[in-house]
């Protein structure tokens, strides 16, 4: 007799996204229209058989208008690491881990703890618009904005655009849908804190994805 063997499955962001598309009455094709992402990209994606990156899930979050939390939510939790007291991550100037698209260049202080109840970033804003960006994005919890150089503008979905200068900070809510977009011609670095569901493996897709080419979309 043959033995009986058992599939295991893993959940995956694809889970939630198929959830959230069918919850708005969209097919894959009009999903992909919609994102101007190729149909067979958006399928594999949906269905685990391609790697979710960093890019992907801010557009999707932002073409399906949800929190960027719900979406990570679908990938399996981080094991836990053992408990310990003072546990801690030194990390000397430059050697960060970071990400870095066309559109952004995110470094990671800390980068080797999981689970962590704060994920600090260090940004280079270069977006000189909203669309230039990609639009607003949301994610669940709070962040906390200090500008190390430069000026910039907080964009949001609930207020005006809020001018920000080296020494200036700003605490806010993340589930308001937000951007960073730079001003006048110095370079501008900021530091982000944010706090929340999902954010741990948020930066963990970032940084996967991180300086990668996007093969699976250039044969799609």
């Amino acid at each position: 007799m043959a033995k009986k063997t058992t599939k295991t499955t893993t959940s995956h962001p694809g889970i939630a996204l198929r959830a959230a598309r069918l919850e708005q009455g969209l097919t894959l094709r009009a999903l992909a229209a919609r994102l101007d992402m190729p149909f067979s990209t958006l399928s594999k994606l949906e269905n685990g058989k391609m790697a979710m990156t960093y890019d992907k899930l801010v557009r999707l979050a932002q073409g399906l208008g949800m929190d960027i939390g719900s979406l990570v939510s679908g990938a399996p939790p981080a094991e836990k690491p053992p408990a310990a007291l003072g546990r801690r991550s030194v990390e000397r100037a430059g050697k960060w881990q970071g990400a870095t698209t066309e559109r952004y260049r995110h470094l990671y202080p800390a980068g080797d703890l999981l689970d962590k109840m704060m994920i600090p970033i260090i940004i280079d804003v270069t977006a000189r618009s909203v669309d230039e960006i990609g639009g607003l994005v949301r994610h669940s919890g709070e962040e906390y904005l200090y500008v190390l150089s430069g000026a910039m503008e907080l964009h949001s979905d609930l207020y005006a655009p809020l001018p920000l200068a080296q020494g200036d900070s700003v605490y806010f809510d993340s589930g308001m849908a937000h951007c960073y977009v730079l001003v006048g011609e110095a370079p501008c670095q900021v530091l982000s804190v944010c706090a929340g569901p999902g954010m741990q493996r948020f930066a963990e897709f970032a940084h996967r994805s991180s300086n990668s080419a996007d093969s699976e979309d250039s044969r799609s």
